[in-house]
């Protein structure tokens, strides 16, 4: 019934910006935590960022911290990563997941989008 469609990515350069943004439909809006996660070619998935839906409470991976923010918009049902100064290791398809469980940031995701490329080059 949870569906999460994520849009936004892109072909950009290094240095420059990018925001990223997943929607969701089906009863989502009781969702504990959103996140993003990344995975590149050949590479597992990675934790990228976090976010409690009532609250608002983040976290980031520490390669990220300083660079990407990650909000919500309650009324529109959508999470949103935005990804400054980017550099080519970024490059990697963006998923975004929802959490109805509980409050762990890292685990516990059972929703996940079909993700988006985003590709940075140097």
């Amino acid at each position: 019934q949870v569906q999460l469609v994520e849009s936004g990515g892109g072909l950009v350069q290094a240095g420059d910006s990018l925001r990223l943004s997943c929607a969701a439909s089906g009863g989502t809006f009781s969702a504990l935590v959103m996140g993003w996660f990344r995975q590149a070619p050949g590479k597992e998935r990675e934790f990228v960022a976090a976010i409690r839906w009532s609250g608002g409470s983040t976290t980031y991976a520490d390669s990220e911290k300083g660079r990407f923010t990650i909000s919500r918009d309650i009324a529109k049902n959508t999470v949103y990563l935005q990804m400054n100064s980017l550099k080519p290791e970024d490059t990697a398809v963006y998923y975004c997941a929802a959490n109805k469980r509980s409050f762990n940031y890292f685990a516990d995701y059972d929703y996940w989008g079909q993700g988006t490329q985003v590709t940075v080059s140097s």
